[in-house]
């Protein structure tokens, strides 16, 4: 397969994003290098970390 890129100049305006999934990436342009991160929202008291409940006895 060949492939040929050719850069030329690239103007965005404006990115509007509705959502993102749980592993995404936008690229605009040439990129050097991507740092990534992660961030947790869910409040600890949600989170039940121990002992499983069975849901029933049957």
């Amino acid at each position: 397969m060949n492939f040929t890129v050719v850069n030329e100049n690239i103007c965005v305006n404006h990115i509007e994003i509705g959502g993102v999934s749980s592993s995404s990436v936008t690229l605009v342009g040439d990129t050097d290098s991507i740092t990534l991160s992660s961030v947790f929202d869910t409040p600890l008291e949600s989170l039940m970390i121990g002992p499983f409940v069975p849901l029933s006895s049957g």
